[in-house]
């Protein structure tokens, strides 16, 4: 029988990196500003963590661009870029334990998901690229004897990814696989919360085979280097997940530059509509509960919008109380830890003051609500659910990013489609009904990149993610996100 994980004892012995990667070199941020960098579950210090600024943009935008045009990668054989990525997404998983570790110590998640979850999602898509991007074809029009006329696909050149902190590794991995599969170099942003995994990849990615150049890593703050990225006119594209407010900047930044291609993934206010026809309650209770707390209900997607069908409301809500008290925030370093903290202490007051602003504003705390100390940390919330709230309060009109949940009964399937798509934002949605007929008719009418049947926030790699509205545009994994980085050139041929 394995012996368990002393994580305490490995986090005191983790190696931290702070230095920017520029075309294969680790180095201070040429101004030498740095920014401290947090366990958010327990306030130690991780680190003094490069704050990049423009000179170092710069910097790594000609890298970036060197490295494209010397063809050193972008135009090497699909196959060769399949091994290297193969290679990398392998050493991912060598260090699992220790990237998971980097995880939780950043942005406060427990380990055991960001071990069992995260990294080894964030290993499976960089594997499922490289396999796709040598089994990718163009295409031949149909034209007159005389004319060959082929559609193909080329990598647009300089991408830079700026991610957030929910999920540091894996959704950076959403962003490069397909990127350099398809023979782009890369500027990664991670966020200035979580930088302990991007920076660990880069050295991952140099083991594997990478040339310098290809994937340059850049911590710093967002309104200094995101900022910088969105504005610069070497980068070709930039592709973004986070707020929906910064997704506008990055908007504005391409007009203001170079019209570079963005594309964003922001925001989500999930609506999870259960209707008195599903008669597995208890699975619904469950996933329920899941899709509002896990991950401290740090999720772009996650289901903070609860609608239920009247008749079944109150044994509804009193089975969910029951269920939260299975996700109270815990140590994230524990193994049976199943919620930790919120990121830092902004996100945590910006927590709590939905929730007291909810009350004040008429709303039931059913259960939760209340902030703790564990560990000389107070970035810890306990599950909340409020219900009487109204459609037209922020509780359930705005993105909360934490562990809160709004609930609502309805009476009518056209009631609960109207309340469920009453949102800037369409990223996803989820409903619960043994009526297949009505499956199809709601799925359709919810306006959502992404409708879960019977389940909640459903995704994989085979399939697109991302969503409508002010949820952005675009889409990530599966093969329609070649679209993103690859453009079509048509190549038109007169014999004579």
């Amino acid at each position: 029988m394995d012996t368990p994980l002393d994580w305490h004892a490995r986090a005191l012995r983790q190696r931290y990196l702070t230095e920017a990667c520029i075309d294969g070199r680790f180095a201070p941020a040429l101004s030498g500003q740095t920014y401290a960098s947090h366990d958010p579950a327990t306030g130690r210090l991780l680190g003094q963590v490069a704050a990049c600024g423009e000179a170092d943009v710069e910097q790594a935008v000609r890298a970036a661009r060197r490295s494209f045009d010397s063809g050193v990668w972008s135009r090497c054989a699909p196959a060769q870029r399949k091994q290297v990525l193969l290679r990398l997404s392998q050493l991912m998983l060598e260090h699992v334990e220790e990237l998971a570790l980097l995880e939780s110590l950043d942005v406060g998640k427990p380990v055991a998901d960001a071990l069992t979850v995260d990294i080894p999602g964030a290993a499976n898509v960089f594997r499922w690229y490289a396999e796709s991007v040598d089994k990718l074809y163009g295409q031949v029009a149909p034209q007159p004897p005389g004319v060959l006329a082929t559609i193909t696909r080329e990598a647009l050149g300089v991408v830079a990814a700026v991610v957030p902190w929910n999920f540091p590794l894996d959704l950076a991995a959403w962003k490069l696989a397909p990127a350099l599969a398809a023979g782009n170099s890369v500027i990664l942003k991670p966020a200035e919360q979580s930088p302990g995994t991007a920076l660990r990849l880069a050295e991952l990615a140099l083991e594997a085979g990478l040339p310098p150049g290809v994937l340059n890593v850049l911590p710093g703050l967002g309104e200094v280097t995101g900022r910088a990225l969105g504005l610069h006119p070497g980068v070709d594209c930039l592709v973004f997940t986070g707020s929906t407010e910064v997704g506008k900047h990055f908007m504005a930044y391409s007009a203001q530059s170079n019209l570079k291609q963005v594309w964003l993934e922001c925001g989500g206010k999930s609506a999870n509509l259960v209707f008195a026809d599903c008669t597995d309650l208890g699975l619904a209770v469950q996933k329920a509960a899941f899709g509002i707390f896990f991950n401290q209900g740090e999720v772009c997607s996650a289901n903070s919008r609860l609608l239920v069908e009247r008749a079944i409301y109150d044994d509804f809500l009193e089975r969910l109380v029951a269920q939260s008290r299975l996700w109270q925030p815990g140590d994230p370093l524990l193994a049976d830890t199943r919620m930790g903290a919120l990121v830092d202490e902004r996100q945590t007051a910006r927590v709590m003051q939905h929730i007291s602003h909810a009350q004040a504003q008429g709303a039931a705390l059913i259960t939760g609500g209340q902030q703790l100390q564990i560990n000389g940390s107070g970035n810890f919330v306990t599950p909340t659910v409020l219900a009487g709230v109204d459609a037209q309060q922020p509780l359930w009109q705005e993105e909360v990013f934490g562990p809160v949940l709004a609930v609502m009964p309805f009476d009518t399937e056209d009631q609960a489609i109207a309340l469920a798509n009453d949102s800037i934002y369409g990223l996803a949605a989820s409903l619960w009904t043994d009526n297949l007929h009505r499956a199809h008719r709601v799925a359709g009418a919810l306006r959502a990149g992404t409708v879960s049947v019977n389940t909640v926030d459903a995704l994989d790699v085979t399939v697109p993610f991302g969503g409508g509205r002010q949820s952005g545009f675009g889409r990530d994994l599966s093969l329609h996100s070649f679209d993103k980085y690859t453009e079509l050139k048509t190549t038109w041929m007169q014999f004579r």
